[in-house]
């Protein structure tokens, strides 16, 4: 029984059908379902039930994906064991932020594969909140505040946040001085997320308002340039408009409470090599530094 038969079974179990299962796998979807007509010729019974619309487990199917997942497991673990010291194989999904991850953390997963020219490396970048679980990613890093979840996280460096406007926009309307006063300005933001920040040792929750919103740090960063809105951000995303003059900050006697960033990864016992490794590559760059937020927004070349 071939494991990468095995392996794509789970993989179109898990995403649902063979289209976004060859999307992970990164094959055309005519080898995936090739791959998959040999194992129920092999097993001798239909594992997934298919229609124009969707593919379903079959009650078989259903049954073996749990012994077929735990086979793949194993197998990659023997695979680590017997690799030289160090040394990485197989395939690497990692979800990353749009807003500077493919200026800042592609660099560094650029060097991962450098490094270890057997490891197929993959990766996503987008703001949205990607499920690790059921979009088949090994790990996400991700840069804010983590939501509570069942994910496990290693922290790679501190993040500091803070409140910007333009200069424009605090001549027209003046400036929050404390977060109660929020409510009557405009507030950049993703959705409806809640903006937090320290007053003394107490954390002040609010729920501010807006007009404009956009699932991109960038694009809020040139809102809030454009005199839109007052914005909430990382350093990483406001150090060059701060620079320059182009962002000021503001309501600086209520800092939001610190942040991170993280490497996640679905729950398990112990982590994969390779997700140790990547997560110790981006500690070596910007973890040691204590100034992490001003490294990312210089970029990983130090």
């Amino acid at each position: 029984m071939d494991i990468e038969e095995l392996r794509t079974f789970v993989e179109v179990a898990d995403a649902g059908g063979v289209s976004p299962a060859a999307l992970r796998l990164g094959v055309a979807k005519s080898i995936v379902s090739r791959r998959l007509a040999r194992l129920e010729t092999e097993l001798g019974v239909q594992l997934l039930a298919r229609s124009t619309r969707k593919t379903a487990l079959t009650e078989a199917g259903s049954t073996f994906r749990d012994y077929a997942a735990r086979v793949c497991a194993e197998m990659d673990v023997a695979r680590e064991a017997i690799l030289p010291t160090g040394a990485l194989r197989g395939r690497l999904r990692v979800a990353a932020p749009l807003s500077f991850g493919p200026t800042h953390f592609a660099p560094l997963l650029a060097e991962l594969a450098r490094r270890h020219p057997e490891l197929h490396v993959q990766t996503c970048y987008s703001d949205r909140f990607v499920d690790l679980i059921a979009e088949g990613y090994d790990c996400a890093i991700r840069v804010g505040y983590l939501q509570d979840s069942n994910l496990m996280a290693r922290c790679i460096g501190p993040i500091n946040t803070r409140l910007v406007a333009s200069p424009r926009y605090v001549q027209t309307h003046g400036a929050p001085q404390s977060p109660d006063e929020l409510i009557a300005h405009e507030a950049l933001m993703k959705g409806t997320e809640a903006w937090q920040f320290m007053d003394g040792n107490k954390v002040i929750s609010v729920r501010p308002q807006g007009r404009f919103k956009a699932d991109s740090g960038v694009a809020l960063v040139a809102a809030a340039v454009a005199g839109l809105g007052v914005a909430y951000l990382p350093d990483c995303l406001t150090y060059d408009g701060i620079a320059s003059g182009t962002l000021v900050p503001i309501m600086t006697a209520y800092p939001p409470p610190p942040a991170g960033a993280y490497v996640v990864r679905p729950p398990g016992q112990h982590p994969a090599q390779k997700i140790r490794v990547l997560t110790e590559l981006l500690i070596e760059y910007f973890g040691e530094s204590p100034h992490f937020a001003a490294d990312l927004a210089a970029g990983p070349e130090r």
